[in-house]
C-alpha cells in the first residue's frame, strides 16, 4: 500500500474505490461481487482492508443487505470524484487526439438536467471538440437527424413503441404516474392530465395506458417543459406520467392503488448520422458510458 510522501498516510487502491462505490450503490455485497467479478469473500476482504485504513466502518450490515454509515455517506461522494477524475486523466493522454465539430440534439428536459455534468466531463478529455447543442422535441430531433442538420440525437420511445431503425437504446425506466402527497387530483372523474406537447412519446404512452384501461380522462394542462407540467401537480390540479426516477417529495408515485394503469417503461435511443466523423463517435461513446454510470447509480434521465 503506498503512502502519501512525508505523511506516512496510507494512499487507497481505485479497485478499493471502485468496490465500495459498487456495494454502495447495490446495498449487496453478493450483487456488488457479480459485477466486479470477485468472489463474496473477497469483496469482504476488500472492504475490510478499506475500513482498516480509514478507522471506521463504512458499511453496516443488515441481514444479506448493507447500508452506509454516516462515515460512508461521507466517503460516497469522495470515492465517485476520484475515479471520475482518475478516469479523464488517464484518457487524456491515451486517448487519440480528436478534433471538430459535434451538432448533437437532445430532448429539452435532458439538457437541463444532465446535459452540464456530460458536456463538462467530454470537455476535460477531448479539448480539441467543440459540441453545437439543439435542445428540441423528439419527433423534432429525429426530422433533422434525417435530413443531416444534425450528428447525433437523443429521443424518448414511449412503451411498447417499437425500435427506430438505426438506433440503439441507452436508458430506460419506467414511466409512473405522480401527483401531489395527499393530494386528490388522481381521484377526479375525468382523470386530469399535465401533459407535454401533441408528439410526446410520454403523453402518448399515458393515454393509450388509459385508453387500455377504460378510464376517462382529460388534458387539463399542456406545457412543451417539464417544469409547466409539475407546476399543475404541485398546485393538485392534475397528475403526469413522469420517470420514476424524478419523483421527490411533495411529490408521490401513484400507483393501481389509486386506480391508475402501469404505464411501462420508456427508452432514450441514441442515432448517429451515416458516415459521421470520429468528433461525434467519440461523443457517442462518452454519452453511453455517462448513461451506463446513470444506470448503475440510479440516477434519472428525462425524457
Amino acid at each position: 500500500m503506498e503512502k502519501l510522501p512525508g505523511t506516512g498516510t496510507e494512499l487507497i487502491d481505485m479497485d478499493l474505490y471502485r468496490t465500495f462505490l459498487v456495494i454502495a450503490e447495490t446495498s449487496s455485497f453478493s450483487k456488488a461481487s457479480d459485477l466486479i467479478g470477485r468472489t463474496p469473500s473477497a469483496v469482504s476482504m476488500q472492504i475490510k482492508k478499506l475500513e482498516t485504513i480509514l478507522g471506521v466502518a463504512v458499511f453496516a450490515r443488515e441481514g444479506r443487505a448493507v447500508r452506509l454509515t454516516p462515515e460512508g455517506e461521507a466517503l460516497l461522494g469522495y470515492a465517485r470524484r476520484i475515479l471520475m477524475l482518475n478516469e479523464e486523466a488517464v484518457s487524456l493522454f491515451v486517448s487519440p487526439s480528436v478534433e471538430g465539430e459535434v451538432r448533437f440534439g437532445a430532448p429539452a428536459d435532458f439538457g437541463t438536467r444532465f446535459l452540464p455534468n456530460f458536456l463538462s466531463r467530454f470537455a476535460r478529455s477531448h479539448p480539441g471538440v467543440n459540441v453545437d447543442v439543439h435542445l428540441d422535441g423528439s419527433s423534432t430531433l429525429d426530422d433533422k437527424i434525417r435530413k443531416g442538420e444534425l450528428d447525433l440525437v437523443l429521443s424518448t420511445v414511449r412503451p411498447g413503441a417499437p425500435m427506430p431503425t438505426g438506433t440503439d437504446v441507452v436508458f430506460s425506466e419506467p414511466l409512473v404516474w405522480v401527483g401531489l402527497e395527499g393530494g386528490i387530483a388522481y381521484d377526479r372523474d375525468p382523470l386530469p392530465l399535465a401533459v407535454s406537447t401533441p408528439g410526446c412519446p410520454w403523453r402518448r404512452a399515458a393515454r393509450i395506458a388509459l385508453d387500455g384501461a377504460q378510464k376517462p380522462y382529460r388534458i387539463s394542462y399542456t406545457s412543451f417543459h417539464s417544469a409547466g407540467q409539475e407546476a399543475a401537480l404541485l398546485a393538485d390540479l392534475a397528475v403526469a406520467p413522469f420517470p420514476a426516477s424524478v419523483v421527490e417529495p411533495p411529490l408521490q408515485v401513484l400507483d393501481d392503488r389509486h386506480g391508475l394503469p402501469k404505464i411501462g417503461d420508456y427508452h432514450i435511443v441514441m442515432k448517429q448520422r451515416p458516415r459521421a466523423g470520429r468528433a461525434t463517435h467519440a461523443f457517442a461513446e462518452h454519452v453511453e458510458e455517462c448513461f451506463k454510470e446513470i444506470t448503475l447509480g440510479g440516477t434519472l434521465a428525462s425524457g
